[in-house]
C-alpha cells in the first residue's frame, strides 16, 4: 500500500492528512474547501446541496444545520447519521479536489477517543465502510498524537517516549482524553480516561454570557431555543472569537476583541460577542451549568489530580499536550501544578497532530506487520535452536554447580539423619527415600529461585547471539532495536514482557538432568559401593578389625551388600555424630559434580537433550513474539 490517509474527525474541527510513502517523508495536511482545519459541521441547503465546514455554518439558506455531533455518538443514535452525512461530504471533497482517486491502493486511519471500546469502534468503522471509503481502521486519537510527537522534528522526544512514562492530554471540543503510555505502549487507565470537558463548553459559556449581557437578550434566547441552525451559527462565531483572543492574549488584553453577528428572528437584530481578560477569567474559572456549577479549571485540575493519585507509583516524566485548547497558556500552568516534576511539551500545530499521527500510523502499522512477519520467520527457522544447542552444556554445568550443595543440605542430609535416628531401617531403603526427597526439592519455588542466577548468566550470551539476528530486523522496519533486545528485557525489571528465568529452565523440562543428579547422588552416597558415607574413618559403624574380618570372610562386595541390608541397631547408628555425617556428605560434593561432568560427556541422552533444546528455544521464541506484539509506537 502506497498512500495512508489520516482523518481526524473532531467534535468541533476536523483535518485530513495524507502520507505518500513513495513521495513523502512525512504527512501533508489536505485542504478541504481551502481550509486545512475545517469546522465539523454539515448543512442541507434548501437547494438540496450538502454543505460542510464553514460554509455549513455561515450559509443562511439551509433547512438543517448540525454541529458537535461526534460527542453524542455513544449516547444519541441520530449522531451516527450526522457523522455519516459529514463524512460523506468530506469524501466527496477529496474526490472532487483529486486528493483521493477512486480505486487507488490506499487506506484511511480514523481517530476516535481512547475511551471508546471495541464495539463502539467497530460501529464507527462500519459508517465509513457503508460510505465506500477505502479500507478504514479506527485508532486512538491519543496514540496518533503521540506518534505525531515521536515523528516531530522540532520536539525530538523519541527516546523519552520509548523509555519513559508519558501522559498524553488531548483537549478536544467535547472531551478531554487522557492516555498513559509507558515503554511505547498505551496502558489502560483506571480512572479519568476520558472527561466530558472540552473547548465547546467555553464556546457555549461565552455565547451565554454575551447573550445575557445583550439588550436583545430575550430575542436571542427565543431564537436560539426555536432554531438550532441559528444557535449553532452563533456558537461557531463565539468559537472563532475565543480562538482569536487566546491566540495572542497579551495583545488583546489592552485592545478590544469583539464580534458582531447578525441574527434574523421575527426581525433582524445584532448580537455582540466580547472577549477580554474579565471574560476569559469567567469562562475558565467561573461556574459552568454544564459542569454542575463547577468551573472548567476546577474539573480539569480535579481530573489531573485524580490521575496523579492513580499513577502514584510511576508518575509521568513527560506530559504531552494536544488539541486546540492546549494552546491556552492556562492549560500549561494547570498541568504544571498537578505534575510539577514532568516536562510539558506541545506541538506547534496541535490542531493537525492527530491527523498527521493517524497518517503516520498507517505506514508504521505496515512496517510493524512486516517486522512481525520477519520475526516469525526467524522463530520458525532453526536459528534459535542452534544458538541454544551450542550453549546447552554450559547451562547444565551452571545448573548442577548451583544445585548440588542445596540438594545435599535440603534433601539428602535430612534423609541420612532419618536413617541415623532409626526411622529408615536399612541403608538400602535410603535410595528410594532420596529419590523422592531430591525430586520434591527440585520442584519447590526455592529450587526455581536458585536457578535464576545461573540461567540468567547463561541467557546473557544467548541474548547477545540473538541480537546479531534481531537488530538488523529492527533496523529494516524502523523499530527500536531494544524492542527485540533480550538482554535489555533481562536487565530492566520495569519492562512488563520479559523472559522469566524461573520458567525457561522449568523442572518438568529437566528430566535427563534431574535424573542424572538424583542417580549420581544416590549412587555415590548409598547405592552400590556407597557405604563410604557411613563406614569411613574411625567414627564409622564398622571399622578396623571388624570390617577387615568381614572382607576376609565373605569378600568386599558381599560384605557391602550385607551391610546395606542390615538393620543396624539405633544405638550403633548414633555412634556417628550428625556433625560427622554432614562433614562426610560435603566431602563428596566434588565427587558428585565430577561424576556429573563425566556423565555429561559420556552418557548424555541425546534425545532428551534435544527435547530440552527445543522446549527452551520455544520459550525464547514465544518471548520474542510477545516482545514483537507490543511494538505500538515505533520511533522510525
Amino acid at each position: 500500500m502506497e498512500r495512508y490517509f489520516g482523518f481526524d474527525l473532531g467534535d468541533a474541527e476536523s483535518a485530513v492528512s495524507v502520507l505518500d510513502t513513495k513521495a513523502m517523508k512525512e504527512p501533508r495536511v489536505l485542504p478541504i474547501r481551502n481550509e486545512k482545519s475545517f469546522i465539523t459541521a454539515y448543512a442541507k441547503a434548501n437547494s438540496g446541496q450538502l454543505l460542510i465546514g464553514e460554509a455549513a455554518c455561515l450559509s443562511p439558506d439551509v433547512s438543517e444545520r448540525k454541529l458537535r455531533f461526534k460527542s453524542r455518538f455513544l449516547s444519541d443514535k441520530n449522531a451516527a447519521e450526522d457523522v455519516k452525512s459529514f463524512a460523506a461530504g468530506v469524501l466527496g471533497e477529496l474526490y472532487v479536489s483529486g486528493s483521493l482517486i477512486k480505486g487507488e491502493d490506499a487506506c484511511f486511519y480514523i481517530g476516535c477517543p481512547a475511551g471508546w471500546d471495541g464495539s463502539a469502534r467497530e460501529h464507527y468503522r462500519r459508517i465509513f465502510e457503508e460510505l465506500s471509503f477505502p479500507p478504514a481502521r479506527i485508532i486512538s486519537e491519543s496514540r496518533a498524537a503521540l506518534v505525531s510527537a515521536c515523528q516531530s522534528r522540532h520536539l525530538e522526544v523519541g527516546y523519552d517516549i520509548l523509555s519513559r512514562p508519558v501522559l498524553v492530554v488531548d483537549i478536544g471540543s467535547s472531551t478531554t482524553d487522557f492516555a498513559y503510555i509507558n515503554g511505547g505502549r498505551e496502558v489502560a487507565l483506571k480512572t479519568a480516561g476520558e472527561v466530558a470537558l472540552g473547548g465547546g463548553l467555553l464556546d457555549e459559556l461565552l455565547l451565554s454570557l454575551s447573550t445575557a449581557a445583550s439588550p436583545r437578550r430575550k430575542e436571542a434566547e427565543k431564537l436560539f431555543a426555536a432554531s438550532e441552525p441559528w444557535r449553532t451559527y452563533a456558537e461557531f462565531s463565539a468559537r472563532r472569537l475565543k480562538e482569536k483572543y487566546f491566540a495572542d492574549e497579551d495583545y488583546w488584553s489592552s485592545n478590544p476583541c469583539s464580534a458582531v453577528i447578525s441574527l434574523y428572528g421575527e426581525e433582524p437584530f445584532d448580537l455582540t460577542l466580547t472577549m477580554n481578560k474579565s471574560m476569559a477569567d469567567r469562562i475558565l474559572n467561573g461556574s459552568c451549568p454544564a459542569l454542575a456549577g463547577k468551573s472548567f479549571r476546577e474539573v480539569f485540575l480535579s481530573s489531573l489530580l485524580e490521575l496523579r493519585k492513580s499513577l502514584e507509583n510511576e508518575l509521568p516524566e513527560l506530559l504531552f499536550l494536544t488539541g486546540g485548547v492546549s494552546r491556552l497558556p492556562a492549560v500549561t500552568e494547570w498541568c504544571k501544578s498537578a505534575f510539577p516534576e514532568a516536562i510539558i511539551i506541545r506541538e506547534l500545530a496541535p490542531e493537525f497532530s492527530v491527523s498527521r499521527g493517524l497518517a503516520f500510523c498507517g505506514k508504521i502499522d505496515a512496517d510493524v506487520r512486516a517486522f512481525r512477519k520477519e520475526v516469525r520467520s526467524l522463530t520458525d527457522s532453526s536459528a534459535v535452536e542452534k544458538i541454544v544447542a551450542e550453549t546447552i552444556d554450559d547451562l547444565y554445568i551452571r545448573a548442577v554447580d548451583t544445585l548440588t550443595g542445596p540438594i545435599l543440605e535440603k534433601a539428602v542430609l535430612p534423609v541420612i539423619y532419618r536413617w541415623r535416628d532409626g526411622s529408615i531401617r536399612r541403608l538400602s531403603d535410603i535410595d528410594e527415600a532420596l529419590e523422592r526427597e531430591i525430586s520434591a526439592f527440585l520442584h519447590t519455588e526455592e529450587a526455581k529461585k536458585l536457578l535464576v542466577k545461573p540461567v540468567t548468566a547463561w541467557l546473557k550470551p544467548v541474548a547477545y547471539a540473538l541480537e546479531e539476528l534481531t537488530v538488523p530486523i529492527c533496523t529494516r522496519h524502523n523499530v527500536p532495536y531494544r524492542a527485540l533486545s533480550l538482554s535489555s528485557y533481562l536487565a530492566l525489571s520495569e519492562i512488563e514482557i520479559k523472559l522469566d528465568t524461573k520458567d525457561v529452565f522449568a523442572v518438568e523440562e529437566m528430566t535427563w538432568l534431574m535424573d542424572t543428579i538424583i542417580s549420581l547422588t544416590v549412587g555415590l552416597l548409598c547405592g552400590g559401593s556407597g557405604v563410604a558415607l557411613v563406614s569411613s574413618g574411625p567414627t564409622g559403624i564398622i571399622a578396623g578389625a571388624v570390617i577387615t574380618l568381614l572382607v576376609l570372610l565373605i569378600g568386599k562386595k558381599p560384605m557391602q551388600e550385607a551391610l546395606l541390608r542390615m538393620d543396624i541397631p539405633t544405638p550403633m547408628r548414633k555412634l556417628i555424630s550428625k556433625k560427622r555425617l554432614k562433614e562426610r556428605l560435603f566431602e563428596l560434593t566434588d565427587d558428585i559434580r565430577n561424576a556429573f561432568y563425566t556423565s555429561l560427556e559420556k552418557d548424555k541422552n541425546e534425545e532428551i537433550s534435544s527435547r530440552m533444546v527445543r522446549e527452551i528455544s520455544e520459550q525464547i521464541e514465544a518471548c520474542l513474539m510477545r516482545m514483537a506484539e507490543i511494538v505500538e509506537v515505533p520511533l522510525g
